[in-house]
């Protein structure tokens, strides 16, 4: 064939696969690779750990369950609530609560949502044979212990009852603060269809199919298909009890996060994640504004970065405080985040009203850590076991920072990187002498899921009896001015035990394209699953 047909020919072929790859939707619907606007992309760092409503522990997890399943409420901003699957939480002493129920929901296979299912997904959730990671959230509850968790037996959580089809009422031990109420089991409960999975035994829920890819759900969104390590697909949910989606089709796009600001500059996805699970690297922020296609914003945030200290293989508190001592954090706000976050020590950042500030911020001494290692009697010929886990740039570009710093006293630490699903398995099985990973809590003080002897994020394997106590008062005491004062001696009792390190609190950076009428990661975080069914673009 002649060079020039040949040529020809190619670039004919070439032609055809982008006029094809534009009808598929490829490269982003609605603003590059296609005329319509029926797909919206969202992009993200971190894959799901798992899509188990009651046991996914990671904040891209349960972020990807909220596109298609709701809580009873969303928090829009600091401790104000939006309606969604139930219309009310409501209380007249502080420790009855009523949960009324939206008469409209229902779930996508038709059937509605009644008390049946919020009474059967609790009793899943508290039944001792079930694995969860939100047992805490309703271990306030009459018959439960600090893990949310039946005793001696009991088959059914006791004063939790339907009252009609649409209502539920459940008592808590003690009065508690509503705000708590609506926090930890509002906006963090996930409701599940008891017709579709009252078969299946609570200690086989967590290996059921139903995890792997939900086909019955109450959301906005319906799932499609999960290709791991690349994307999450939806498709809308036309009967949505608020609404049917102003976009048909959605996806969670999954990818290295340098690979952000050029998909948001090409138009291949429409927003970020934001949240600690899809930050704009901060070298990227300053190009990003200069972009005239999208818009960007930064924000202080809840959600912080730590380095846990495995316990059991680093058990005295002086080797876990002098290798904080030891670390420069303010190199990495300074030089990782551009000065864009905040040191804190313990789970409170600026954002939190129980944040205590007379707590003394660890500063960056390794002549002090040095020497605090040698009085302990620490080996340094011993090699630490560094867990870091891939996907966010800053974090994994904070632990080269952290392998310098202890190099310079003399620690030997080996460093090695896994995906997110990995470091949890890692972290649940101790396997890790130091491990990052962030979280993003609740704007509630109770972090007994971190800091509790059995939380489902207690790697570290603390265990202190006297801040057991104090977490156990601090959720049951309804005055907020008594609660600031018990979290205010928790705070100091952790910063002297020092089971865990914050390493920093990096602001939000919120990317959004003005494509979009609706949409984008919200201000205030958590409240960006509330309207999912509203995300849009301009006509």
């Amino acid at each position: 064939m002649p060079k020039r047909i040949l040529n020809y020919v190619i670039t004919s072929l070439m032609v055809m696969s982008l006029l094809l790859l534009a009808a598929c939707g490829g490269g982003g619907s609605g603003t590059s690779g296609s005329k319509t606007k029926d797909t919206i992309y969202l992009g993200t760092v971190n894959p799901p750990g798992g899509f188990n409503p009651i046991n996914t522990g990671d904040i891209g997890g349960q972020f990807a369950i909220r596109v298609m399943l709701d809580a009873f409420l969303d928090m829009t901003s600091p401790l104000k609530f939006q309606p969604k699957l139930a219309t009310s939480i409501d209380t007249s002493d502080n420790q009855t609560y009523t949960i009324k129920l939206n008469p409209k929901a229902k779930w996508t296979d038709g059937k509605p949502v009644t008390a049946d299912d919020v009474v059967f997904t609790f009793n899943l959730i508290a039944n001792p044979k079930t694995e969860v990671a939100v047992g805490s959230n309703i271990s306030t509850l009459t018959g439960l212990d600090d893990n949310g968790k039946l005793t001696g037996g009991a088959k059914m959580i006791p004063n939790l009852k339907k009252i009609d089809e649409h209502t539920v009422s459940f008592k808590t031990k003690k009065p508690v603060d509503p705000n708590y109420i609506k926090e930890m089991i509002g906006s963090k409960i996930i409701t599940m269809p008891q017709h579709v999975l009252k078969d299946i035994a609570p200690e086989d829920f967590s290996k059921s199919k139903y995890v792997q890819a939900p086909n019955v759900t109450n959301g906005p969104y319906k799932f499609v298909t999960y290709n791991k390590n690349a994307y999450i697909q939806y498709k809308a949910n036309n009967d949505y009890y608020l609404g049917k989606p102003k976009t048909p089709k959605f996806f969670i796009k999954i990818m290295q996060a340098p690979n952000l600001l050029s998909e948001l500059q090409s138009g291949s996805i429409q927003a970020n994640t934001s949240g600690g699970i899809g930050n704009l690297p901060f070298q990227d922020v300053e190009t990003a504004k200069k972009l005239k296609n999208v818009t960007t914003e930064i924000h202080p945030q809840i959600g912080f970065q730590t380095m846990q200290y495995n316990t059991k293989t680093l058990p005295n508190a002086k080797v876990r405080q002098a290798l904080a001592y030891a670390i420069d954090r303010q190199q990495i706000v300074d030089k990782l985040l551009k000065g864009n976050g905040e040191i804190v020590d313990g789970p409170y950042t600026s954002q939190s009203p129980y944040l205590d500030k007379s707590t003394n911020v660890i500063k960056y001494d390794p002549k002090k850590a040095k020497q605090m290692l040698k009085d302990a009697g620490w080996d340094f010929n011993k090699t630490l076991n560094f867990v870091v886990p891939i996907g966010n740039k800053v974090r994994e570009q904070s632990a080269d920072i952290i392998v310098q710093n202890f190099k310079a006293i003399g620690v030997k630490v080996k460093e090695t990187t896994y995906d997110f699903p990995t470091i949890m398995q890692k972290g649940k099985a101790g396997d890790f002498d130091l491990l990052l990973i962030g979280f993003t809590f609740n704007l509630d003080p109770d972090v007994s899921a971190l800091y509790g002897p059995n939380g489902a994020y207690n790697f570290m394997k603390y265990n202190n009896p006297e801040a057991v106590k104090l977490i156990a008062q601090g959720k049951e005491e309804p005055d907020s001015a008594k609660r600031k004062t018990i979290y205010s001696n928790l705070q100091k009792i952790w910063e002297k035990d020092m089971p865990v390190i914050t390493l920093y609190s990096d602001h939000e950076v919120v990317v959004k394209s003005k494509d979009l009428a609706y949409g984008g990661a919200s201000a205030y975080w958590p409240g960006t699953v509330a309207n999912f069914q509203k995300w849009a673009y301009k006509k």
